[in-house]
């Protein structure tokens, strides 16, 4: 009976992912930096400023956790 359980609860999880994961086409560009006069261009440039600095701290962070464990595994 668990294991019934687990494989409903694991199949009403990946079918709610695959729901969630999948926006339609039109929801892919957020910011338009195409128009000219209205300031979406600076926005789009912040925008994109911040997503660069958080994936390289995001990569700062997964190599100093990575060190961390070989120190770790050496002791």
């Amino acid at each position: 009976m668990r294991r019934i359980r687990t494989l409903l609860a694991v199949t009403i999880g990946a079918a709610a992912a695959l729901l969630v994961g999948a926006p339609p086409a039109g929801a892919q560009q957020l910011v338009d930096a195409g128009k000219e006069g209205d300031g979406s261009g600076g926005l789009a440039f912040v925008l994109f400023a911040a997503l660069a600095m958080i994936i390289a701290a995001a990569l700062f962070y997964m190599d100093r956790i990575r060190r961390r464990r070989g120190e770790e595994s050496d002791e």
